[in-house]
């Protein structure tokens, strides 16, 4: 796959909404969790919103329902993730994106059927969320990974946790336990099933468009660089207007194939099952992780390894952002 360091965006946008919700203030004027219904939450620094974490109960069954981030912004209100937009309306800002698991879609849309190809079959799954608690610090959440019939495939420990970086920047740390249930889970793609190079699936970070895009990884610059690579980072530099703004996705354990589009759209994942299918055995653990770091600037590839580091130094255990809360039924 080919493409230019930089691309055009045609559609235009609308004026940033900064996110501004007047009167809500923490005490200390640091960005701090605030619960938002019985299992959504949002992430506060005075009167403005920097994230918001959804329940996913608005979401159509073909979209697979899940949890998910949107919007985050840059901590000067830029919008960094886009929700069902025209060409995937299945995508939902930052959310845990797998589209087979034992035949099974926790992604949503189409599936990639070996000789028939993109197919829509009756196999959305949903996440559950059971309980959520709420610190200033972290969003803890237990899921069940539910299939068509309602049986549980997987079960989940989930945590959202935040740090505010020296650069005026900010970081969100997203950790999920996956636990299988009572048998053997199987996690596909269309790369297992057939169509090479889309190993999509895991924690999709879904951007909005811009008036041109650059991608960065370890590798230098280009689409065609970080898709498939394991780089320890990959960065989008989105220029809006005058504006620019730099998006650093960093995984914080052993690097995970990016499958990741800056042509058709901006997103990356750690692909789970990027060109084998994985197994877990039942009762068995996985741990996957994505850190986003967003500055209000334009960095070029050693400013971008940089923010990656910084972002993950800040949200290792022990760095003082707040206590874990406790998980209780809501």
């Amino acid at each position: 796959m080919t493409a230019p360091p930089a691309r055009p965006h045609p559609s235009p946008r609308p004026a940033p909404d900064h996110g501004r919700a007047p009167g809500e203030t923490t005490a200390d004027g640091a960005p701090a969790w605030s619960p938002d219904g019985a299992h959504g939450a949002r992430l506060l620094r005075g009167g403005q919103v920097l994230a918001e974490y959804r329940d996913g109960s608005d979401m159509a069954q073909t979209a697979a329902p899940r949890p998910y981030l949107h919007p985050v912004r840059t901590a000067g209100g830029v919008p960094l993730t886009d929700v069902r937009p025209a060409d995937h309306v299945h995508h939902v800002g930052v959310s845990m994106a797998l589209p087979v698991v034992n035949g099974t879609s926790f992604w949503g849309g189409r599936t990639y059927v070996r000789g028939r190809g993109s197919t829509l079959l009756d196999n959305h799954g949903r996440q559950e969320p059971v309980t959520t608690a709420v610190s200033p610090g972290a969003v803890t959440q237990e899921l069940r990974y539910r299939d068509r019939a309602g049986d549980v495939l997987l079960t989940e420990r989930r945590r959202l946790a935040h740090a505010l970086l020296p650069d005026g920047g900010w970081a969100l740390g997203w950790t999920s336990d996956l636990t299988a249930g009572a048998a053997d889970v199987r996690f596909d793609s269309p790369a297992t099933n057939g169509r090479a190079g889309a190993g999509y699936g895991g924690i999709l970070w879904r951007l909005g468009t811009a008036d041109g895009t650059t991608v960065l990884s370890a590798g230098g610059a280009g689409e065609a660089v970080a898709h498939g690579s394991t780089s320890p980072w990959v960065a989008f530099v989105q220029r809006r207007g005058a504006r620019a703004v730099t998006l650093v996705l960093a995984q914080p354990g052993p690097a995970l194939p990016w499958f990741l589009r800056a042509t058709e759209y901006d997103g990356a994942c750690p692909a789970v099952a990027w060109d084998h299918t994985r197994v877990l055995p039942a009762g068995a653990p996985l741990r996957l992780g994505l850190v986003g770091a967003a500055v209000d600037t334009a960095l070029d590839v050693p400013g971008a390894a940089a923010l990656a580091a910084r972002a993950q130094a800040a949200l290792a255990p022990g760095a003082g952002r707040g206590e874990e809360p406790e998980v209780a039924p809501c």
